[in-house]
């Protein structure tokens, strides 16, 4: 705060000084330039008189030149000013300091120019011959024809200097004592608001390192008191609009962040502003790193990049899919938005790209046209075999009962074909639409697969394939009974389909436990010494309708759907399942249940 005194007590002597100062320039100015005036009246006075009084005999004589100077002389000793006399063309033929046979044409002098467009010629210029400033002043002088020319006076205005000089010194003492009482005055009065001040200044520095909640405790009536005041209002919608602002950022940066779809916000310069955690986790970048830098960083995404330049070149939206294949492969559907400033609309901003995830949706389009297709194709089949038998039974072109019974046993296994076909559809369509119930309860699991035993057991007999199971008395696990029913006997009912005569087929189950804090599971292990699975065809062994061996799955009754479903019920018990297969050797499809299940809103 002292240098803040200082600081206003200099404010106010340099005020003054200034005042003082522009004051004396111009007292100065008024005094010289009416000292000059008064000399330029005298000597027009004198050159008059001169040309009335003196006798000027002819130019043109051989002593002119010293009858002139002779006479420059005499009156500068009159006069105490320089005498110049000087033709018309210039030429001068007599001067009271200089020999005018040395002297150059002083036809173009600027007193001379003057004098002969105006009639009076004067000016200031300083004389290189005595290292002064003269003043010039110069008439047109004509005496009958003896004399047609100009006579000049001159005189050194060092005594006006002198005055000024003397001036600046009166001016100057005067100014010092005016500053020695401005100083002792504005000292006085830089105390008097020292105080008060210093107060303000450290509650200003306080709200300047945010901390909002300072306040200046002065109760004055005075501009000081308005000014505390002030700082405390100031305060006080500072604190308001900073927790605004910070609301709304909080709230904003909550919704970018909890965004599924990616924002990447460009500006005008192609500098990329704004990265949401969607945008970071689809194209594989980190927000502190690309922000600020040109878009053209993306170029691991090019396609992406070429959208965008588009974009910013054209200043128009788009709406657009390409594929990226970092980090990982995917379809992103990409809309650009132009952003405009709301006050003036000619205002162009940049751009805001919306980056969306659409390979799950594609996907999904793809799995239901190739659904619809292979529906079409599976229910083609039965429908033309149970057509054909029974347009040709209808026709009467089969006489012979035991054929016409055949016929008609092929469309009855047709038909049941179809029946279970639609039934495996619908029950699929219920387990991805999530509209099937799960009703989960204790199930003793050596008595569950007793009562599928007895059912499977005729069918492995018919191929005299050996149907084993490995349950342990004690094992217990939660689940929806009717769906692990429908499960294993999907799975039983392939092994044995897919088992040569004589085989064998092999069910175990047994508890695991995981170490740390995952549940403890059932695993299941069917087994068979079948055909097997080739590998290519592992990846897609529980995609709906497809099928390893076409011929032989339709040939068996077999929808193409019953591993879909097993592997949509497994997921809904929230176990997982994976198969090993070797050809001619056999396959193992291995599940895992967890003992107990965590029922959500969904399931309840």
């Amino acid at each position: 705060m002292r240098q803040y005194r200082n600081r206003l007590t200099l404010i106010m002597l340099t005020l003054i000084g200034l005042s003082m100062l522009a004051a004396g320039l111009a007292m100065v100015t008024v005094f010289k330039q009416s000292h000059i005036q008064l000399l330029e009246d005298n000597m027009v006075r004198e050159i008059r008189l001169l040309q009335t009084m003196m006798e000027f005999p002819d130019t043109t004589g051989t002593d002119a030149v010293a009858y002139y100077t002779d006479r420059s002389l005499q009156l500068e000793a009159v006069s105490d000013a320089r005498v110049t006399f000087i033709l018309k063309d210039g030429k001068v033929i007599g001067d009271s300091e200089s020999d005018p046979l040395t002297m150059d044409n002083h036809a173009y002098r600027e007193e001379m120019v003057q004098a002969m467009k105006e009639g009076r010629g004067i000016t200031i210029r300083r004389s290189h011959t005595l290292q002064q400033d003269m003043l010039y002043v110069a008439l047109p002088v004509q005496a009958g024809v003896n004399f047609d020319g100009f006579i000049r006076l001159s005189v050194s205005l060092k005594e006006v200097d002198e005055g000024v000089k003397q001036g600046w010194i009166v001016m100057g003492i005067g100014l010092l004592v005016l500053f020695l009482i401005a100083a002792f005055v504005s000292y006085r009065v830089a105390k008097g608001l020292t105080s008060p001040l210093e107060k303000i200044t450290r509650v200003a520095r306080r709200i300047s390192r945010l901390e909002y909640d300072a306040r200046v405790n002065i109760h004055r009536k005075d501009e000081i008191g308005q000014l505390a005041q002030a700082i405390n209002g100031m305060a006080d919608s500072l604190q308001t609009q900073l927790r605004t602002i910070r609301d709304n950022e909080d709230l904003l940066q909550s919704v970018l962040n909890n965004m599924t779809g990616g924002i990447v916000m460009v500006n005008g310069a192609g500098h990329i502003m704004l990265v949401n955690r969607a945008a970071e986790r689809m194209l594989g970048i980190q927000a502190e790193v690309i922000t600020g830098k040109s878009y053209r960083e993306l170029k691991q995404h090019y396609e992406l990049m070429k959208l965008m330049e588009e974009g910013l070149e054209s200043r128009n939206s788009f709406h657009e899919e390409r594929n990226i294949y970092y980090p990982k492969e995917a379809i992103i559907l990409l809309d650009g938005v132009t952003m405009m400033q709301e006050e003036e609309q000619d205002t162009y901003r940049g751009m805001l790209f919306l980056l969306q995830d659409v390979s799950d949706i594609r996907r999904l389009e793809r799995m239901r046209s190739e659904f619809v297709a292979n529906v079409s194709h599976e229910l083609k089949t039965p429908l033309a075999a149970v057509k054909g038998f029974a347009e040709t039974l209808l026709g009467g072109g089969v006489k012979d009962e035991k054929t016409s019974r055949s016929f008609l046993q092929i469309i009855y296994d047709e038909s049941e074909r179809l029946n279970r076909l639609i039934g495996d559809i619908l029950e699929l369509s219920k387990i991805e639409s999530k509209r099937i119930q799960m009703e989960y309860s204790p199930v003793h699991l050596a008595t569950f697969f007793d009562t599928i035993s007895e059912m499977m057991r005729t069918v492995a007999e018919k191929k005299r394939i050996n149907l084993e199971l490995d349950i342990p008395e004690e094992l217990f696990m939660e689940g929806d009974e009717d769906k692990l029913r429908q499960i294993f006997m999907n799975l039983l009912s392939n092994a044995i389909i897919y088992t040569q005569e004589g085989g064998r087929v092999h069910l175990t189950a047994r508890e695991r436990h995981h170490a740390g804090d995952a549940d403890d599971t059932v695993e299941f292990i069917v087994q068979d010494s079948g055909i097997g699975i080739p590998k290519k065809d592992l990846p897609r062994i529980f995609e709906r309708f497809y099928r390893v061996d076409k011929a032989r799955s339709r040939g068996s009754g077999g929808t193409g759907l019953g591993l879909s479903i097993v592997k949509h019920l497994v997921d809904l018990h929230h176990g997982t399942i994976k198969v090993e297969s070797e050809l001619g050797i056999g396959s193992s499809f291995i599940m895992e249940f967890p003992i107990l299940q965590e029922t959500d809103a969904e399931e309840s």
